[in-house]
């Protein structure tokens, strides 16, 4: 009897604790993806062509905290569904939609890295469509549905029966493994392939830039031309001043780089236009290359974080469907279900804290005493 209460005891106090870990997990997606669309909302240096799409991100994933999580917890410990068939059906709806187009949103904010990165020219020439952001943020969502809502709603139908029990909630479809292979491949398997891609090539353009500027690198500069070496790797000993007073004088032509340097202007003399040119090109060539690495290095950290957190379930749900759930057990289960929604509690500190801007926005909500003191310091 005594041993019978003390199992009784743990089972309690594990899922107290079970308890305690779902709602904090809820309420972290919730509280962060409402401060990523607070801000938005407040601050309109955020409202970039780009940041629209950390925005639908964040409203995807805010849904999930706020909505999926909260009726899925009294099931996940009890192992009962006590709502309904009616709230069942529509909470799936939501889930695999919210989900889905979580995912989706990741595949199009690294796409739009990719471009702004690899294709800056052009990307910029595009940013005056104002309807463009708008168009792909629909378009995240109909696709979104389109991948399993319909077979959420009518599988029953067709199939002639339902399977799942009265006091059970999952997708009619659970064992059809050949589907949930073709449904996974296009919700998780594509875009990660797709994120990898994009990742990829931005960091061989990176690459590939250095590697331009280390062989212009002691060249003499043609007309109009600037060296990229000089311009992204400053010289030891020198201060961004003197880096770019060197860079403005290497950039001449031959005929005055005969000239002494004494006959050169002065640091308190007048700037000529050539020398204003190369230091500002120096100085957008130098931001442009840190700001590529710092995407290059969140996109990676993207990449793995989106595949550790998606890759267990979706496996494990394939398995499942092939054996009929028999030889997954539910707990395993469990686990990655959850770590599938821990996905859209990190989105928020993955994507936005990455920004200047949006930590910016961030410190002016959350702490608006230390963003005016760092504001009164910028200037």
């Amino acid at each position: 009897l005594d041993y019978m209460k003390s199992i009784h005891l743990k089972s309690g106090v594990l899922l107290v604790l079970l308890a305690v870990l779902m709602v904090l997990l809820a309420l972290v997606t919730i509280l962060g993806n409402a401060l990523v669309i607070l801000a938005f909302i407040l601050d309109r240096n955020l409202r970039h062509r780009s940041n629209y799409f950390f925005l639908n991100l964040a409203i995807s994933d805010f849904a999930v905290g706020a909505f999926c999580m909260p009726l899925y917890i009294p099931y996940s410990l009890t192992g009962k569904w006590q709502l309904g068939r009616s709230v069942c059906k529509f909470w799936l709806l939501m889930d695999y939609l919210l989900c889905t187009a979580s995912v989706f949103n990741i595949v199009l904010i690294s796409y739009d890295r990719f471009l702004s990165v690899t294709k800056a020219v052009s990307y910029r020439v595009q940013q005056g469509a104002a309807s463009s952001p708008v168009v792909k943020m629909a378009a995240i969502w109909v696709l979104a549905f389109l991948l399993y809502c319909p077979a959420v709603l009518f599988w029953e139908h067709v199939a002639g029966c339902s399977v799942v029990a009265e006091d059970e909630c999952y997708a009619e479809f659970f064992s059809n493994w050949y589907f949930l292979l073709c449904a996974s491949t296009v919700e998780f398997f594509v875009p990660l392939v797709s994120v990898t891609y994009f990742n990829v090539h931005i960091f061989r353009d990176i690459q590939k830039r250095q590697r331009r500027g280390s062989v212009s690198d002691g060249e003499p500069a043609k007309s109009g031309g600037l060296s990229w070496r000089a311009c992204l790797l400053p010289r030891q000993g020198l201060s961004s001043s003197e880096t770019e007073d060197s860079v403005s004088s290497s950039m001449r032509p031959k005929k005055e780089s005969l000239v002494t340097e004494s006959t050169l202007p002065s640091r308190g003399n007048s700037v000529t236009p050539e020398n204003d040119l190369s230091a500002s090109f120096c100085a957008k060539t130098r931001s442009k290359l840190q700001r590529d690495k710092k995407i290059a290095k969140s996109l990676a950290i993207i990449v793995c974080i989106f595949a550790i957190c998606w890759a267990p379930y979706t496996l494990l749900m394939i398995i499942r469907g092939a054996c009929q759930g028999t030889c997954v057990h539910n707990s395993l289960y469990e686990i990655t279900f959850w770590l599938l929604w821990l996905n859209s509690s990190l989105n928020p500190f993955l994507y936005p804290l990455c920004h200047v801007k949006f930590r910016m926005a961030f410190t002016k909500i959350l702490c608006p005493q230390k963003f005016a003191t760092l504001r009164s310091s910028s200037f």
